[in-house]
């Protein structure tokens, strides 16, 4: 039998016990506190919920999540499939040489999504950063050892403007400077002999714009400089839409609408470049060493390939779409409520949203108070962007929406009585501000302390009634500021998102006469303290 005959049949091998459900099946278990006080589990298996309500995590003293969001990372992103889970068992029953294994699944990948070659990664990220270090070192292990050190080596990457997120932004870890471009004219213009790659954003600009894929491979192909393209929360289209324009190189997550491991993505495209890619990435010592798979990832990424091909979309989408008609119908009779289902539009995040939007004159509350409410109460749920932190500023808007395709059967109704509650019997939430005790207006040190680290920073505040603007001096960047002071206690926003940055920081404190103080929240970066005296 072929090496890529048996990868295929050991990935649909059932386990002892049938097919594993979409909620991994633990069995329960019973505590006794042992002499210090903890909870201490009676057997060795893992913690459980099945059969007792509870969740696995209720022993961490963590609250698990209805997700109404979508493949948000933060959140636990996708709800693996069955058969992924099965592969990722039988993978860990018996070891593998992990080059041989990626050559079996490689050429398997190959087979179905008609790319020359592909590999497993650690997610899109780490198909992009595998994938811009294998085009830098073309497989050479000497290069390999000189990353991030990139002299005598190719050292910039084209972005077109519409590609920057925080994704992209990691490329940068492999030591290029990226070099941003609007127009085809700068495109031309900014091509050197330092140039290694493009790096593009799937979406309507790369395919349909005016710098679209097709055009940027028009200019470059003929100088033999390859496209690398973020096609992360993409499904596998036939045939592949991004390598029929010209690209390279594509990357994909596979937590998102593959619905394969949650830490595992792939990079399709030019064998030579693919396996360049693979040979910096672990268990080949090197800079990549960081970006490691293991075969349980491998055959769980290669296995929810092979289903992607085999699952009715179109019964996905009718689902999803039954669920939030269930979740609408709950909502339609709230006095002053309006909902409309959206149906997702291009390849990324191909599934539909609930908007849920409402007068504030029936009903006082804003999108994120609504959001807070339903991530605060029992059981939470997530909706908009509850969970992350984002978007930044908060949804002052009075609209939520609820994304359906993460649900188990169900969980609809779940959503759909929390938001009826909230919605139907808004609670009061105190708007109104207090006179200002203090005029901050004018120049302020500030003192940041960090998890292990301090630094200095400055506000520069203007100040009209309850009101606060002005800016926020950084290491970073400089960054806009907005806020309020209620009485003493003072409210400040900051963020900075060029470039795919995101630096989102909310202060709260109170004023002391020419101090204060208080605590900063940082976003999906924790929490800090934070001190500030008046500059005089």
């Amino acid at each position: 039998m072929k090496r890529r005959d048996l990868i295929k049949e050991l990935a649909l091998v059932p386990l002892a016990g049938g097919l594993i459900g979409g909620s991994f099946p633990f069995k329960s278990f019973a505590h006794e506190q042992n002499s210090a006080g903890f909870d201490s589990p009676k057997t060795s298996g893992p913690p459980s919920s099945e059969g007792t309500g509870r969740s696995v995590y209720d022993s961490l003293g963590v609250k698990s999540v209805i997700n109404g969001r979508g493949t948000v990372t933060i959140i636990g992103a996708c709800r693996m499939l069955p058969e992924v889970e099965q592969a990722m068992r039988a993978a860990t029953e018996q070891y593998v040489q992990l080059d041989e294994l990626m050559e079996g699944a490689a050429q398997r990948l190959a087979e179905l999504t008609g790319a020359e070659w592909g590999i497993v990664t650690t997610g899109a990220t780490g198909a992009l950063i595998v994938g811009c270090a294998g085009v830098l070192t073309g497989g050479n292990p000497d290069k390999l050892w000189q990353l991030p050190n990139l002299e005598g080596m190719k050292s910039e990457v084209i972005i077109p403007k519409y590609s920057w997120t925080a994704y992209e932004s990691a490329v940068r870890g492999v030591g290029v400077k990226l070099i941003e471009v609007a127009s085809a004219e700068q495109l031309k213009a900014a091509v050197n002999n330092r140039t290694a790659m493009v790096l593009v954003l799937a979406g309507q600009q790369s395919e349909n714009g005016p710098l679209s894929t097709r055009i940027i491979s028009s200019i470059v192909k003929p100088l033999k400089i390859p496209i690398l393209v973020d096609a992360a929360a993409e499904g596998l289209s036939l045939p592949n839409p991004h390598l029929s324009q010209g690209a390279d190189l594509v990357a994909y997550s596979g937590g998102k609408y593959l619905s394969g491991p949650q830490c595992a993505g792939l990079l399709l495209g030019r064998k030579d470049l693919v396996k360049s890619a693979w040979i910096t990435s672990a268990p080949h010592h090197g800079y990549g060493r960081g970006y490691k798979v293991g075969r349980e990832e491998i055959m769980g990424m290669l296995t929810a390939v092979e289903m992607w091909f085999k699952r009715d979309h179109v019964a996905e989408m009718r689902k999803w779409n039954n669920w939030l008609n269930n979740i609408e119908s709950r909502l339609e009779n709230i006095p002053g409520v309006v909902t409309e289902i959206r149906q997702p539009h291009g390849r990324s995040n191909p599934s539909p949203d609930l908007m849920v939007s409402w007068d504030t004159s029936v009903i006082p509350l804003s999108g994120y108070d609504v959001e807070n409410l339903l991530w605060e109460g029992n059981p939470r749920v997530a909706v908009s962007g509850a969970g992350s932190f984002l978007p930044f500023p908060p949804n002052m808007q009075p609209n939520i929406s609820i994304n359906s395709s993460q649900l188990e059967d169900g969980e609809e109704k779940i959503i759909a009585e929390r938001v009826f509650e909230v919605l139907s019997k808004p609670p009061v939430i105190a708007k109104n501000l207090s006179a200002a005790s203090f005029d901050v207006s004018g120049d302020w040190s500030v003192e940041m302390k960090f998890a292990a680290s301090g630094a200095k920073q400055k506000f520069t505040l203007t100040q009209s009634g309850n009101n606060l603007s002005g800016i926020h001096i950084a290491s970073y960047a400089q960054r806009p500021l907005t806020g309020h002071l209620n009485g003493n206690e003072i409210l400040i926003w900051t963020n900075y998102t060029k470039l795919g940055v995101r630096l989102n920081f909310e202060y709260k404190g109170i004023v002391k006469n020419n101090a204060m103080e208080g605590r900063v929240s940082m976003g999906e970066y924790g929490m800090a303290d934070w001190k500030a005296t008046r500059i005089q």
